[in-house]
This record gives C-alpha cells, sequence and structure tokens, in this order.
C-alpha cells in the first residue's frame, strides 16, 4: 500500500471542486460581530479550492506536500478533516503514537506535530476510544516537506500569491503556537541538516576564528555531538534542550544556555545568516550585507522576517567543566514553611552565581514540593573551585537545618557534562507558560518578593522553571546593542517560565479564565515584584499587557520597520512579534485578518 497521506492528498484533490480564481485580492472580506477584516484565505473559500493550485505546487516541491493528519488519528475510527472525512485506525500504529507522544524527538520528526500541544487545540490525541472523534484543530491544512531551497521558495511564493497563512516549522519546540496554525500551510525545515566547521573565518565583521555553519534543522544536542568529535573538541552556545533547533527560532528569541553568561547569547555569536524573503529572494545577512535584517534577526521575534535557511556560528574551545544535581524535596521535609526558606536561600544567591560564570537550572513544583537543581554548571572550573562558588547556599541551608541531596562531577569536557546532566524534556502536555525576568537589581533589593511570587504560581496551581544566567558579563558592553534583544536581560541574573496546565480542547470560557490566571495570577506578582525585568520572547506569556515593551523595550520600533521593510504583507505571522498589532485571530481564535480599523 502506498503512503496513506499522498493518497489522501490524491483523494481530495479529486473530490474538491475546481474552481478558476481570477483576478482576485490576496486577502478575502469577511464579517464577523459587525466588523469587516481582510483576512487570509482558508479551505472553505472559493481560491483554495482550486485543485490546478495544489497540484501544481505539489509538482513544484517533486512531490513533498502532504495532506496533515495529526500523528493521534491512528487511535481513531475517523478522521474528520476539514478536507473531508478518511478512516484512520489502526490498532498496530495506534500503540507506537500512544507509547511516543511524550517523546521529543519522535515529535519533531513528525511533519507538523507540536511538542505541546495547547496550541494546536488537542482536538486528536491518543486514546483507547476509537469512537472518540478526531478533528485537524489548530493544526495546518498542508505540509510542505522541504528537501531543498528551492521548496521552501516555492511555498512562500505560493502563500503570498494566494493569501494563505504560512507557518515555517522546525521541530515544534514551541510554546506559545508559532510553529502551527489554524487552516495554514507549514513548511517543514527540518530536513536541512548540513554542518560544516571551518578553522578560518575571516570576517565580515572583526571576528578572526573557527565557526560552524548549520542547516535550518540542526539540533543542539547533535551539533555539539559534531562539534566535540573537531580536533580540539569544540562547543556551540545552544539552548539548555538538547533537542531545540539552532539557526531559527532560537536566534530569533536570542537563544539562552549553558554558556551564555560566559559566551553571551546565542545570537551574540552569530556571524551570517543565509535567508529567503517574503518576496522570495536569497539574501545573504551579516553585519556588511543586509545589516538591518541582520540585527533584527538576533532576537527580533521568530519566524517574522524571513526563512532562515542556514547560519554560521563562532565556536569556542571545549574545556573541562563540573556540575551539581542539587534536590530538596518532601524526603528531606514536609515543613511548608521551612521549604520555601529553603527556595529563598538558593534563590538569593542568583546574583552570586552568574557573577561568578554558572549557569544554572531549576524547577519548583512540577512534582509537588520540589526544588531540583539540574544542574549547576561550571564551564573551565573543576568541582573544588565549583563547590567553593555554591558553598554559601550549602551553609544557609545548614543553618535552616534543612536537608538536601547534592551530586558534584568533573567532566572531561562541557559536552560530557551536558549528555549527563541534562534530559530531554517531555513531549505531549498541554498548558499556558508565562515568566518573567529577574535582573540584579531586583534581586538585591526585592527577592523575598520575588520568591512570594515564585511560591504564588505553585499554590495557586502552577510550576516554575528557572534559568540563572547573565547576558551581559561575557559581552563587551559596547557590543551590547548588535543585537536586537531586550537590553534589559544584559542585566539578568534568572529568567524563569511559569507554567499552567489546561487543555487545548477546554471550553473557550475555560480556555479564557486560564489565560488571566496566568497573566494575571501568575505573572503579574512577578512583574511588581521586578519592575526593571523583561519577557524572554520564545518562553512567555504572548498575550500580556505591553508585550513590545517587555520583549523588545527601547528596540521595538526599530524591529517593527524593519518588519514592514521585508515583510510589509505580512506573508509570515508569529504571534506577538514585530507587525502583529495589525492582524487578529477572528471566529474563536482561528481565521487571521486583518484588524478591523486597518484599511483593507
Amino acid at each position: 500500500m502506498g503512503n496513506p497521506l499522498l493518497l489522501i492528498l490524491g483523494a481530495v484533490l479529486a473530490l474538491v471542486s475546481a474552481a478558476r480564481a481570477g483576478d482576485v485580492s490576496p486577502l478575502v472580506t469577511r464579517t464577523w460581530n459587525g466588523t469587516t477584516y481582510a483576512c487570509k484565505t482558508y479551505y472553505d473559500d472559493p481560491v483554495w479550492q482550486d485543485t490546478r493550485k495544489w497540484k501544481a505546487l505539489n509538482s513544484s516541491v517533486e512531490g513533498n506536500l502532504l495532506v496533515d493528519i495529526p500523528p493521534g488519528a491512528v487511535c481513531h475510527s475517523t478522521f474528520q478533516g476539514p478536507l473531508g472525512n478518511i478512516s484512520t485506525y489502526n490498532a498496530a500504529k495506534c500503540a507506537n503514537v500512544t507509547s511516543s507522544f511524550a517523546d521529543e524527538q519522535w515529535n519533531i520528526e513528525q511533519p507538523a506535530a507540536a511538542l505541546w500541544t495547547y496550541f494546536s487545540g488537542d482536538a486528536c490525541r491518543p486514546t483507547t476510544d476509537p469512537t472518540e472523534p478526531c478533528k485537524l484543530g489548530n493544526y495546518p491544512v498542508y505540509v510542505i516537506m522541504a528537501k531543498k531551497a528551492s521548496h521552501i521558495k516555492t511555498g512562500i511564493l505560493f502563500a503570498k500569491q494566494f493569501g494563505m497563512r504560512l507557518v515555517i516549522r522546525n521541530t515544534g519546540h514551541d510554546f506559545i503556537g508559532r510553529s502551527t496554525g489554524w487552516g495554514s500551510l507549514v513548511i517543514n525545515t527540518h530536513s536541512f541538516q548540513d554542518v560544516t566547521f571551518t578553522d578560518s573565518c575571516s570576517g565580515p565583521g572583526d571576528y578572526q576564528g573557527r565557526a560552524v555553519t548549520i542547516g535550518a534543522g540542526v539540533q543542539a544536542r547533535d551539533l555539539l555531538r559534531k562539534a566535540h568529535a573537531q580536533n580540539p573538541p569544540l562547543t556551540v552556545v545552544v539552548g539548555e534542550c538538547p533537542t531545540v533547533g539552532v539557526a531559527g527560532g532560537l536566534s530569533g528569541g536570542g537563544g539562552h544556555g549553558p554558556l551564555t553568561t560566559l559566551k553571551g547569547w546565542t545570537v551574540d555569536n552569530v556571524l551570517e545568516f543565509t535567508v529567503l524573503t517574503a518576496d522570495g529572494e536569497y539574501l545573504t545577512v551579516n553585519s556588511e550585507e543586509n545589516s538591518d535584517l541582520f540585527w533584527a534577526l538576533r532576537g527580533g521575534g521568530p519566524g517574522t522576517y524571513a526563512v532562515v535557511l542556514s547560519a554560521t556560528y563562532k565556536t569556542h574551545v571545549d574545556l573541562p567543566s563540573s556540575g551539581i544535581i542539587l534536590n530538596i524535596n518532601s524526603t528531606h521535609t514536609n515543613d511548608t514553611e521551612l521549604f520555601w526558606k529553603g527556595v529563598t536561600a538558593f534563590h538569593k544567591y542568583s546574583n552570586h552565581f552568574v557573577d561568578k560564570g554558572l549557569y544554572v537550572y531549576y524547577v519548583i513544583g512540577m512534582f509537588g514540593m520540589h526544588l531540583n537543581v539540574q544542574p549547576f554548571v561550571a564551564f573551565g572550573k573543576n568541582s573544588t573551585e565549583l563547590a567553593a562558588i555554591v558553598k554559601p547556599l550549602y551553609d544557609d541551608l545548614h543553618a535552616l537545618s534543612l536537608k538536601y541531596d547534592a551530586v558534584i562531577k568533573d567532566y572531561p569536557t562541557f559536552f560530557d557534562l551536558y549528555i549527563d546532566m541534562f534530559e530531554d524534556e517531555q513531549a505531549g502536555n498541554s498548558a499556558l507558560s508565562g515568566g518573567w525576568m529577574f535582573p540584579h537589581e531586583d534581586i538585591a533589593n526585592n527577592n523575598n518578593d520575588i520568591v512570594a511570587g515564585l511560591r504564588n504560581v505553585f499554590e495557586s496551581g502552577g510550576f516554575v522553571i528557572g534559568h540563572m544566567w547573565n547576558a551581559g558579563s561575557g559581552i563587551p558592553s559596547s557590543r551590547w546593542n548588535d543585537t536586537s534583544t531586550n537590553p534589559r536581560f544584559r542585566y539578568a541574573s534568572d529568567s524563569v517560565i511559569t507554567s499552567l496546565a489546561i487543555a487545548g480542547d477546554a471550553p473557550e470560557a475555560e480556555r479564557l479564565a486560564a489565560q488571566q490566571k496566568l497573566t494575571y495570577v501568575f505573572d503579574e506578582p512577578l512583574r511588581m515584584a521586578a519592575p526593571h525585568g523583561a519577557a524572554y520572547v520564545n518562553e512567555n506569556d504572548p498575550f500580556q499587557p505591553n508585550w513590545q515593551e517587555h520583549f523588545w523595550g527601547e528596540n521595538y520600533p526599530r524591529l517593527a520597520s524593519i518588519k514592514k521593510k521585508y515583510d510589509p504583507e505580512g506573508v509570515f505571522y508569529a504571534v506577538s512579534t514585530p507587525g502583529t498589532e495589525d492582524w487578529v485571530q477572528i471566529e474563536s481564535g482561528t481565521r487571521l485578518c486583518k484588524r478591523g480599523d486597518t484599511p483593507l
């Protein structure tokens, strides 16, 4: 039997009525709640229904156009898709999907799956009851599994010509729904896996040294593994999670990771991008060519200005490193107040830890009253040096008579530490994410209020993921404004993610209430406790008030101008990124349209 997705595509193309598009506007006029909007084209619009367009697109991308079916569909009798119903149940495949649904890498290899499912609409999860309904939800209708840059170009120009919502997806490692979209066309870039090292990169700019050029689909662990195999072993500034893609979305947010305190943001280490613009133009982007776009791509928002095909990064010689894993949980105390005194002691050393060059990853409350620090990272330091840095915390915990577990290890390189101490996150969960960054000044003056805010998140039904790092300490202040990241992060000590579990298919009133809870019950106290803080673009609440200022500060007006220059028609859309003020998702958050007060 042939590829079922291609068979479905053929059936769809045969069944959907052909309608001549003629000369039409790329946006479709639609009225909702008494307001007229100009909307992207969707599957119930005549322009979409011209089967010749889709046949031509499929031919142009060499048969790599697929109809998207959620992975969980094989556990359901019928997939009730927007292009028709099909039988999908397969017991063996259902067992595989069920066992793999929490595995990040498995999800990454799917055409359009979201690793965290809230913004997919949760309309077709694996189930033991095949009679449950299975719908597409907010997943795309079609996916181009791009194998060549020309496939990406074709997809961009197709979406632009016919006014279709376009989404760029690499790994789907996305907390806030930017790699999916209702009724959209997705271009999947994950097959771009080239990795090329050079011993002597000379310009543009003043950098002279080793570098690596990677394709859009390369992930952190694979890149570090290849860097480790060089002579001498090298390392690169990547994200904390081993499965994160490095070239595109990570850089669009700025990119923080275990080496950030010493080597800066991921984007402080970018030397050059190759991209495709909304006009289908190939550009080399660096400090000398298209320098405004180079600035914007380094922290100005993912999926916003152009499609990244490849990126070139500085590499660094890998060094012996050490790490600590520390736990405080119910095996150590059931005294709530004592536990939070321990958290307060831990958090008050945020400035101390990053000033000494450490990176610290921790979780509060994911598994009950539990502080898990995994790990403290000391790049270029041995365990004796690391223990001396962490000793003041140990002394405070001893003074509180609060027990804890701690393991300290030495490693021949940072790569060995990364493989041993960092863990893959779990996919398949449905939640809303928010958070805030705490800078040196606010931790020094308001640590008790900050910890009270973290406790409030836990006691209100959420949990916290924290990352202690400083993006300014390893970079000369004269270079701080070379990227478009919020300047406030150059004074950071801790950036947290807050999380609230909620099903993506919950009733609308429930989802709205959860969003209000995240924004105002979880995050508002954190914003008040740290008034000099900011919000990290890729790991935060996109619906918070003043998101433009919180994400980018004084850089926002320039970013909005660059967006208009390179993508004036809004071919690329990613929620709460520059230029999205002009757009709104109407009809219960589905159709993407120009706002009602925007000229048609």
